[in-house]
């Protein structure tokens, strides 16, 4: 009963939406399209954070792995040659098997931890550029009036829907792609804009 009741919430809030947008688009209302984080990786200083980035996994998270490698190899060995010894006490032996598990559990996990670590560094680089784009993304929306802003896939082709990129490109100075400087629809139908029809290639 429980998930009835929650689907029928979720069609009535699709209802809601749709006849929403309907009746924006009927009276006028200019529906926009755009992505911060799309216009934050056309900004030259993405590229300079990723590069940055790539060298924090290489050099940082690298040596960091290294460590936890380490560690966890001279746990194993001191606990095998205690064990050998046969006199160490058992507080000794259940605390570097504790540290051993703990070094065993950082290896299992590192590849969703660096990840983890990666995003966080990338984003702390990129957080004054998405400052600096949101800051223009705020101007083009008081200056164009919309009544409602979509991201690139979230609208049906045939919508009639306003490409912002290009405006907010020219508040922030910068040279869009070719694939954000046309109408949305296009470049979701184009394959050589990297639209929908292009993305089932291999």
């Amino acid at each position: 009963m429980k998930k009835v009741l929650m689907a029928v919430a979720l069609f009535t809030a699709l209802c809601f939406g749709s006849n929403k947008l309907n009746a924006q688009t009927a009276t006028g209302s200019k529906v926009g399209v755009f992505d911060l984080d799309i216009m934050v990786q056309v900004m030259p200083e993405y590229r300079v954070a990723d590069s940055l980035t790539q060298i924090y996994n290489r050099d940082t998270l690298g040596a960091e792995y290294q460590v936890y490698m380490n560690e966890y190899q001279r746990l194993d060995s001191t606990l095998k040659a205690d064990s050998a010894k046969g006199n160490v006490a058992k507080t000794v032996m259940d605390y570097n098997n504790q540290q051993k598990q703990q070094m065993a559990t950082q290896l299992m996990y590192w590849q969703q931890i660096a990840q983890q670590k990666s995003q966080a560094y990338q984003q702390q680089l990129l957080a004054p550029t998405y400052k600096k784009v949101l800051t223009a993304y705020k101007k083009v929306l008081a200056l164009k009036k919309y009544g409602l802003i979509l991201k690139p896939d979230a609208y049906e082709l045939g919508s009639n829907v306003e490409n912002m990129f290009p405006f907010v490109a020219k508040e922030l100075g910068v040279t869009l792609p070719q694939g954000l400087t046309v109408d949305p629809n296009q470049a979701l139908n184009d394959p050589s804009l990297g639209g929908a029809a292009g993305a089932a290639k291999p």
